[in-house]
């Protein structure tokens, strides 16, 4: 991540987000995993952790494979991976539709084609790394309804791919934001987005 990397983010009001008109259905599911790419881990993974039924998140490598899922290979931006975050979530608590939800209004910008800010190269690409065709479709319903609703003031460019595998990130990278709040990244970038995360979806935070 560039340590001068501001993102620009878009300001819409929340109302502006509609509700999923198409979502998974929790009845009988156990804790589920949804694989999201938005820039830089650290930040994307601060957002989620504040929800309320969000049990773990981890920042890693989606969209490559195995021998260069790591760090340094990564920021070349050549190996088709993705910095990326796997949210384990209770479906019963907060949806598919509603991470997508936050993950479009408030995580990341989704009309910055392979960037975010500063952060340049396909590594920090917006992508919906999806599981099953159920999610797939969820989300291609979700970003239509953006699209007809004309949330943006640009073309929505996240791309819908596959999950092969995901990989973890080392350790370091892990809870970042949470471990280093002062470092000046993390208070340029992440800080922003967790500020309008409080502010935009107070009913959807985790009590303290």
């Amino acid at each position: 991540m560039s340590m001068s990397c501001s993102v620009s983010g878009l300001t819409v009001p929340r109302d502006r987000f509609p509700v999923p008109e198409k979502d998974l259905t929790p009845e009988g599911a156990g804790p589920q995993k949804a694989v999201l790419a938005g820039g830089c881990f650290w930040c994307v993974e601060a957002v989620f952790l504040t929800l309320e039924g969000v049990h773990q998140v981890v920042s890693g490598y989606a969209g490559g494979d195995r021998e260069t899922a790591n760090y340094d290979a990564v920021c070349s931006g050549q190996t088709g991976h993705a910095e990326a975050v796997e949210v384990q979530y209770d479906p019963a608590t907060i949806s598919y539709g509603e991470l997508l939800r936050i993950f479009f209004s408030v995580a990341h910008d989704p009309t910055q084609l392979n960037r975010q800010g500063n952060d340049r190269g396909p590594q920090y690409r917006s992508a919906i790394f999806y599981s099953t065709p159920e999610e797939r479709q969820v989300a291609e319903s979700y970003i239509r309804q953006l699209e007809e609703a004309d949330v943006f003031p640009e073309p929505i460019v996240t791309s819908l791919e596959p999950l092969e595998e995901f990989y973890p990130a080392e350790e370091y990278h892990q809870n970042f934001a949470g471990k280093h709040p002062r470092q000046p990244y993390i208070m340029a970038v992440a800080a922003p987005k967790l500020k309008k995360v409080r502010e935009v979806f107070p009913d959807r935070l985790k009590q303290a």
